[in-house]
């Protein structure tokens, strides 16, 4: 029998984003799948059931009908506590579990007997590019991260001079030159910012200075800073004072501070101080990108904009989410190319899993009962 493949309603709160549109469940049934999509599923992506019936998938008039007889599942987010008992054991979930934070779902899919892998381990090597997730979603965190700094600061980006004056351009920084940090840098220079970025990987200088933005530098042992994955780790103390004083002193100057610091799997690294916000001119904004990791500002509060020493700071969790339209036909061309490349026999158009592949070894989290990701092991 073909593949069935399921794609359910996102039902974490705030997520709008879908798993599958309709042009990878085209490709899907190309390639001999079957694709069951649960009524509603597209909605916050602006997509309607009718789009799915015609690109040939089914539309299912609930979860319990979505899912039987589903041999894998598609998500943005992790399943809910309904949908894995609705699960056979041996169904594959493929999807952004954020298992280092949520345990309990982890739990349940082991417990379930639930095969699941995370997008969000995917390993950032050339060949799985197409299938990160992360960066795709982090390049859009980092746009919108800048429009609703833009949208909250009540003023004009660019430098406008005019026969009644002249208004000096927005002072934009922005700690972490990740995806989302050098795309929010690349945004607030389209905008007409003028533009400072800070990381402790000395290695991202040339990007930040290839967009136009002044690199705040604090010199570190050669060899620090990044991990071999690319991603940024957390440095000794005597490191730590030198940044939180290079921090303070740009901090306060800036009109606008995008925050985008994360180290995997830890809480996000205390970047901005009460002290520094109180620094601020008042109307200034920062938007804490982390906030859902405990957030890089000491004052930032998950999913509120709350006001302090009249600087506005914003905490949205899911910021691709408020870019869904765009957000999911990425994030699904990233889920089609990791499942028919690692999980689809080409001829047999059966569920063939490449379990010696490096990159199942590394997304991982569930197999027979048991957490299998060595990073979620206890130490």
């Amino acid at each position: 029998m073909a593949v069935t493949i399921a794609v359910t309603r996102e039902r974490r709160d705030g997520e709008t984003r879908t798993a599958l549109t309709p042009d990878m469940v085209r490709k899907l049934i190309g390639m001999g799948a079957t694709v069951v999509v649960e009524t509603g599923t597209g909605l916050g992506s602006s997509i309607p059931d009718a789009a799915y019936a015609e690109a040939g998938a089914t539309v299912a008039r609930d979860l319990k009908t979505a899912l039987t007889g589903a041999d894998i599942l598609m998500k943005v987010r992790g399943p809910t506590a309904s949908e894995i008992s609705a699960l056979r054991p041996g169904t594959v979930v493929v999807a952004l579990l954020d298992a280092w934070r949520d345990k309990d779902t982890v739990q349940a899919m082991a417990g379930a007997g639930v095969t699941s892998f995370a997008m969000e381990f995917v390993p950032r090597i050339s060949r799985a590019q197409v299938m990160d997730a992360l960066s795709s979603q982090a390049n859009l965190a980092g746009y919108r991260a800048v429009i609703e700094a833009a949208a909250a600061y009540g003023r004009g980006f660019p430098m406008m001079m005019t026969a009644a004056g002249t208004i000096p351009p927005a002072k934009v920084l922005v700690l972490g030159a990740g995806v989302a940090g050098l795309q929010a840098i690349a945004t607030a220079k389209r905008l007409g910012a003028v533009v400072s970025a800070f990381d402790v990987r000395a290695a991202v200088k040339e990007q930040v200075q290839s967009l136009g933005a002044k690199f705040v530098e604090v010199s570190a042992a050669a060899g620090t800073g990044e991990t071999a994955g690319g991603y940024a780790q957390e440095m000794d103390e005597d490191y730590k004072k030198r940044q939180e004083q290079a921090i303070a002193d740009s901090i306060k100057v800036q009109d606008i501070v995008i925050s985008t610091a994360l180290i995997p799997g830890k809480p996000a690294p205390r970047l901005i101080t009460e002290a520094m916000v109180q620094s601020m001119k008042p109307g200034s904004v920062i938007v804490d990108l982390a906030a859902a990791s405990g957030g890089n500002c000491a004052l930032t509060k998950a999913e509120e904009i709350t006001q302090a020493h009249g600087v506005t700071l914003i905490g949205y969790t899911n910021l691709p989410s408020r870019a869904a339209s765009d957000a999911a036909p990425l994030y699904a061309r990233n889920l089609l190319t990791f499942v028919t490349t690692l999980m689809l026999d080409k001829e047999t158009k059966r569920l063939n899993v490449a379990w010696d592949d490096e990159l199942i070894k590394g997304t991982l989290v569930t197999k027979g009962g048991q957490i299998i990701h060595p990073a979620l092991q206890p130490q």
